[in-house]
């Protein structure tokens, strides 16, 4: 496996596509991070080193190309969501069970903002990607963000500070007031019309209602004048509509770049690569499915 991963990194993504996400009118990558990075080159088993060095490429890549970097906590210590893209094998959600759980994600942050606080390719550290209630509560990510705000804040006062909306039945709304306290803040929301079953029998033409209407409607509601930016931190241009044409797929993507597009932070597709042709923007822009 090390040997496989350690391939993966060095041939996945390399400076061309740095290159070429510049020159197709893109201005920045979120890159999604383990908790182990802060341990590289020797991290806990089973994790393998050597994240560290693909994250120094990249920051050196997206200078050179003009780009900016927002650092994604994608797994926290014990897994925050019990999904396995937080690193969890059995579907455990142990994160922010103790205070030292909590005392060690924030090291984490705090070794990622200072490693790459000089740079001028920092644009954003996230701190804790889709945390899933109700085995994360309100009251302990409040907690955490507070800590992680103060800690990025610690090391760079012009990096903005992104704290992802939490999944389940609590809605990001709670999450207002607190970050409404801080500077160059961002909420960040995610947009996919494909996990939830209600989507299983629209057509195409409903999903694109559904994203000039619903979609535009629940980014109108958390946008305020004065409070977070706002950000679609992911999103992808598929769903569940079968026999789509080239043309349907065209008009889904058109409409989720018109909407996103007025996120007031910006918006970041999953992903630049991906073995689903659909989900690769790299494709779809290639392809003529997406025009930016």
């Amino acid at each position: 496996w090390c040997l496989f991963i350690k391939e993966h990194w060095s041939t996945f993504i390399v400076e061309e596509d740095f290159k070429f996400i510049a020159s197709n009118g893109l201005n920045a990558v979120r890159i999604p991070v383990g908790w182990w990075i802060a341990s590289d080159p020797t991290p806990p088993w089973p994790y393998v080193g050597g994240s560290l060095h693909s994250l120094d490429s990249a920051f050196s890549w997206a200078q050179k190309y003009g780009l900016k970097i927002i650092i994604d906590l994608h797994a926290a210590p014990g897994s925050q969501n019990g999904f396995q893209h937080s690193s969890t094998r059995d579907g455990s959600q142990e994160w922010g069970k103790s205070d030292e759980n909590i005392q060690q994600t924030v090291d984490v942050i705090s070794f990622l903002t200072a490693r790459y606080a000089k740079s001028p390719s920092l644009y954003a550290v996230e701190l804790l990607n889709e945390p899933l209630s109700p085995g994360v509560t309100l009251e302990i990510l409040n907690k955490y963000y507070k800590a992680g705000y103060d800690v990025v804040r610690k090391h760079s006062n012009t990096a903005y500070v992104v704290m992802s909306n939490i999944l389940g039945p609590s809605e990001h709304k709670e999450l207002f007031p607190l970050a409404n306290g801080f500077t160059r803040s961002v909420i960040d929301v995610h947009y996919y019309n494909i996990f939830d079953d209600s989507f299983e029998n629209m057509t195409a033409q409903q999903n694109i209602d559904f994203i000039y209407n619903n979609r535009s409607s629940d980014l109108n509601f958390i946008t305020t004048s004065y409070g977070p930016l706002t950000f679609v931190g992911e999103w992808v241009s598929d769903w569940r509509v079968k026999n789509a044409t080239k043309e349907d797929f065209q008009r889904f993507g058109k409409a989720q770049i018109d909407v996103f597009g007025r996120a007031t932070f910006g918006w970041a597709y999953w992903a630049f690569k991906n073995a689903n042709l659909h989900w690769s923007l790299e494709w779809m822009i290639n392809n003529g499915y997406i025009k930016l």
